[in-house]
């Protein structure tokens, strides 16, 4: 094997990679000093509750397109053909339930954190658990979003591998300290654009090369890369229909319907109706990106065939192969380089803004706000700033210590997958059954963790055992739990066939697909179990509307009384005031902009606007207070 190929930059192509870089920091700047001028925690954290759908949808793209997306998917396709392409298929429930379930539950509540929720609906305890578990996964990969992708332009092109990761880390932290969500969001919707001419331009150049579309699917076929439906249900296997198409979903519902960056863009929106819009109009985005990074991956086989740059030792790991594959293709092209360079960094940017935006959030809303009830609003507003800020200067931090890692920077990725599908779990244990207590919430939450950590960690160990070193894989996929992308490590040991797994081997063996549905399913059970032998909650003791009527609804043909029985009944209005506890103390203590609960007696015509415009969901009335 030779030495890595090392192409470089041209003039033109630093321009362009600076170009990005400033635009998104005088995105920053321009919402810093106009507006509300970030004044109020609920312009900074929440952009005044005022987005529209698409830039709304638009972020929430950019947010799942990292930049460990754009370098995995088309190296997964080249390696392993198109079945990977059915993971759209599970983009339609992992957005439908978000956007009829979860969607209406948080705006309603009006809500700053997803996290509120938790006590709101369990105790504060819960909802710390929550928080916690969400920051500890943060924050492990922001440093690998920030890491990896200067690491591959480094190997491919000799880029200064730390001028990169500052110049990253620092534009990032700017201008969503001085911006807020605002300024993230906007920037998010100007990244997408530059993604999406990046990929663009790489295929277009790359498919004329090769001779057209028609010739990159006729060697993609011949060379057995189009992937025909595989509907073997084994969940052992790495990838079938089963595996992408309804895992996928669960994957899907970790990102689109819980996460704190999510969630927090769906609370930026105007109204409820404009939030669940946001998600419709990410379905047939989140089909294109998909497309474009299969059709890259085709492009890419056409161009090399067998002969991959991997095998040929022109770069070190599959990660690097489409940075080769770009510096290649539009080496006679001054300028496309810098551009794709820049469609890179901008998810890497759009993916970190919104971590430290989220960590700032749930960090002021579940552990700073609760203990300081009374303060001030611009006292509130510069510790949310001075957050953001610190949590940028952590993700640096993490970064270097993402350099020192090597070989474990994979399983850092896959310890930050792990996470997803318990806090999913959690979320649903909370909204689709009446009967789940706080006890079984905190337990089934610990069982979900110690699973995905006992099923993760011994899957990596047990493939290291079995025989040879094995080769890394490093694909990358649909995270289970961030706003964004996270890097799985598949470990191939030979290519003979193996007799099926059984036992506790067979779990170690599950398709990293079905990790989120297992997980999230641990959760559920073990919580539902601890819940009926502590004492099951009864309908009557929880907080309105922090309940969606899945469980009744399935049950509708069972006599009412039955269903309360049974603990099926949506919590009603009016329920937790003749039990004499309003449903959120520590909202009505704030003066930040924060949600605000109502009790008092309703007037005819606003009860029958109500009936109106509210499902069987039936909520307590909202009231947001204008922020001064």
């Amino acid at each position: 094997m030779g030495e890595v190929v090392q192409m470089h930059f041209t003039t033109v192509d630093y321009v362009i990679f600076a170009l990005l870089l400033v635009a998104s920091t005088g995105i920053g700047l321009f919402y810093a000093f106009s507006g509300g001028r970030q004044r109020t925690t609920q312009e900074f954290l929440l952009a005044d509750r005022s987005m529209s759908c698409l830039p709304v949808s638009l972020s929430l793209l950019a947010t799942f397109q990292s930049a460990v997306a754009i370098l995995g998917a088309p190296s997964e396709i080249y390696t392993y053909g198109t079945q990977y392409w059915f993971l759209g298929c599970s983009y339609f429930l992992g957005l439908l339930i978000p956007a009829h379930i979860f969607i209406p539950v948080f705006y309603r509540l009006r809500l700053s954190s997803a996290y509120q929720y938790l006590e709101l609906r369990f105790n504060k305890t819960v909802r710390i658990c929550g928080t916690v578990t969400f920051i500890f996964q943060m924050v492990i990969y922001m440093g690998v979003v920030l890491y990896a992708p200067a690491l591959a332009l480094n190997a491919v092109t000799g880029f200064d591998l730390w001028g990169a990761v500052l110049a990253m880390g620092l534009v990032c932290t700017l201008y969503t300290t001085l911006g807020g969500l605002k300024a993230v969001i906007w920037t998010d919707v100007f990244q997408t654009i530059v993604m999406f001419a990046g990929q663009l331009a790489v295929i277009v150049v790359g498919a004329h090369q090769a001779g057209g579309i028609s010739e990159v699917w006729r060697k993609a076929q011949n060379g057995s890369r189009i992937s025909g439906l595989e509907l073997n249900p084994d969940p052992l296997e790495r990838h079938t229909f089963w595996t992408l198409a309804v895992g996928g979903v669960f994957l899907m519902l970790a990102l689109y319907g819980v996460n704190q960056a999510q969630v927090q863009r769906y609370l930026s929106s105007r109204t409820e109706k404009e939030a669940i819009m946001s998600c419709y109009v990410v379905f047939p985005c989140q089909q294109i990106v998909l497309a474009l990074g299969c059709l890259m991956g085709l492009v890419m086989y056409a161009r090399y065939g067998e002969d991959s740059p991997l095998d040929k030792g022109y770069v070190k790991t599959n990660d690097q192969m489409v940075l080769f594959f770009v510096m290649d293709v539009l080496r006679d092209l001054p300028g496309l380089p810098g551009l794709f360079v820049a469609c890179l960094f901008s998810g890497a940017l759009s993916t970190i803004s919104s971590a430290f935006n989220s960590l700032a959030t749930v960090t002021m809303e579940d552990l700073i706000k609760p203990h300081f009830p009374g303060m001030a609003e611009a006292r509130a507003t510069l510790l949310s700033k001075g957050l953001a800020l610190g949590y940028g200067l952590v993700c640096l931090a993490m970064a270097y210590i993402a350099s020192l890692m090597g070989s474990v920077l994979q399983a850092a990725l896959s310890i930050f997958g792990m996470v997803g599908g318990p806090l999913l779990g959690l979320f649903c244990l909370g909204m689709f059954f009446p009967w789940a207590n706080s006890i079984g919430a905190v337990v089934g939450l610990v069982a979900g963790l110690v699973m995905a950590f006992w099923i993760g960690v011994g899957s990596f160990i047990a493939r290291m055992q079995s025989g040879g070193p094995p080769v890394l894989d490093v694909t990358v996929f649909p995270d289970t739990v961030n706003a964004t992308t996270a890097v799985m490590t598949t470990l191939i040991t030979s290519v003979a066939p193996k007799p099926r797994p059984s036992g506790v081997q067979a779990l170690y063996s599950l398709s990293y697909m079905w990790y989120s549905a297992h997980n999230s399913a641990t959760v559920v059970v073990v919580g539902l179990l601890v819940s009926i032998l502590t004492g099951p909650w009864k309908e009557k003791e929880l907080t309105p509307g922090t309940v969606f009527p899945v469980v009744g609804t399935l049950l509708f043909f069972l006599p009412e009384r039955y269903r309360e029985k049974l603990c099926c009944v949506t919590p009603l209005e009016g329920k937790s005031k003749a039990l004499g506890r309003q449903p959120y103390q520590m909202a009505k203590k704030e003066s930040n902009g924060v949600a605000h609960f109502q009790d008092e007696e309703k007037t005819g015509e606003e009860e029958a606007k109500e009936k109106t415009t509210q499902p069987s969901c039936k909520l307590t009335r909202v009231e947001q207070e204008t922020a001064l």
